[in-house]
């Protein structure tokens, strides 16, 4: 009986000592968690590092601009550590490292930490010119969107792929993950109401990544003349439409976690009148409230903060409405938090002031709420088109 417990030890020893040798052998949770980690474009060199060998490299980026695998290193730091000639950076509104104010001057300057010239794409210039792009034979697009049609981001790729159309560069589009991206839904721009916080006839939430939009804007004609742009896109690997996805560093100054980024598409409308959606606090687009307690029983006070929100709306006014920062990730667009605070605020057309309409990409929205609709009836008059947005959404879909 010892005799047959101890060939039992040596024959499970010298199993066990196999599998720890055989290398084709991995837990099967291992390979579950290779096979769905989520890879943005940048974290895919080996996609994109041999498009670059020997080219003058120029690039639109931000913060947001990150390999993860690489401890958040930053593209650029990147890209230069493996010998890619980067020249220049291009950046969008919020600059270089994200912490310009929204509508905030962004200027060109040099970059301390590596370098590099800074070209901003913000204010008077919001188009690469023929002479910023002479020196280079290719431009990367790596910008964080939200997929909600006034983040200015999709705005500057739309200035970005034309100027690079007019000059015959080609663009190489990293694509990143829509944290907005399982639904679509919202008002379709009408066409008059274009501006830098909506250039296309897309929903408020397009449910499209850079990339997939991208492709859109070439397929659409929608480029100025109709000129289409040298694309390539460098896809996500691991991800789908239906996927969740938790952005590692916030997009712009205001968007600091998953639950603002989900409540944005809501919230931004309020942008369009005097209620505060908490710029000046550090829970911006989760609350909302005006100085006035008829509004809710939740109170705050913005206040500046340098990074964040210098000149906040209602600036060390104690503002009162409510606090959603408990809302479900689930969250999608509503139109009920507007409703209910142009409903207490009994201002009528005062209630809105003239940023509204762009933000709305129509002024039908703004004349429904001021004849009493109900959000079921006004949602009627944007169902046409939102549908056919669907049929043509789906001939540009990457995942």
């Amino acid at each position: 009986m010892k005799h047959i417990k101890i060939t039992f030890l040596l024959t499970f020893l010298l199993q066990f000592m196999a599998f720890c040798k055989s290398p084709e052998k991995v837990p099967m949770k291992e390979v579950e968690k290779q096979d769905t980690l989520i890879l943005p474009a940048a974290d895919r060199p080996e996609a994109y590092l041999p498009l670059l060998e020997g080219k003058r490299v120029g690039l639109v980026v931000n913060q947001t601009s990150i390999l993860s695998s690489k401890d958040n290193m930053h593209l650029a730091d990147f890209l230069m550590m493996e010998g890619i000639n980067v020249v220049k950076v291009f950046v969008p509104e919020h600059g270089f490292r994200g912490d310009a104010d929204a509508g905030e001057t962004v200027n060109s300057e040099i970059d301390k930490s590596t370098g590099l010239p800074i070209v901003s794409l913000y204010g008077n210039n919001k188009k690469p010119s023929a002479e910023s792009l002479k020196d280079l034979d290719i431009i990367i697009y790596d910008l964080q969107d939200v997929g909600v049609r006034f983040f200015t981001y999709i705005s500057t790729l739309h200035y970005l792929m034309e100027s690079c159309a007019e000059n015959k560069m080609p663009l190489l589009i990293f694509d990143r993950p829509n944290p907005n991206g399982n639904y679509i839904d919202g008002p379709v721009l009408k066409k008059g109401f274009e501006s830098f916080v909506g250039m296309h006839p897309i929903p408020v939430v397009h449910g499209l990544t850079v990339g997939e939009l991208a492709k859109m804007i070439n397929g659409e004609g929608w480029l100025k003349g109709g000129i289409k742009s040298d694309i390539t896109v460098i896809p996500v690997a691991h991800w789908d439409h239906a996927k969740a996805y938790s952005l590692p560093i916030k997009p712009s100054p205001n968007l600091p976690n998953d639950v603002a980024i989900r409540l944005y598409p809501s919230l931004c409308y309020f942008e369009g009148t005097d209620v505060s959606v908490g710029r000046g606090t550090y829970f911006p687009f989760q609350v909302y409230g005006f100085p006035d307690k008829k509004y809710g029983d939740f109170s705050f006070t913005p206040v500046s903060i340098v990074g964040m929100s210098k000149t906040p709306p209602q600036q060390n006014k104690e503002c009162f409405g409510r606090d959603l920062r408990n809302e479900s990730l689930d969250h999608q667009f509503t139109l009920q938090y507007l409703m209910e605070a142009y409903q207490v605020s009994g201002k009528k057309e005062k209630f809105f002031n003239n940023f509204f309409d762009k933000l709305a990409g129509n002024d039908q929205l703004r004349k429904d709420i001021l004849a009493g609709k109900p959000e079921s009836e006004i949602r009627l008059g944007w169902q046409k088109d939102l549908d056919a947005y669907k049929i043509m959404r789906a001939r540009y879909l990457i995942y």
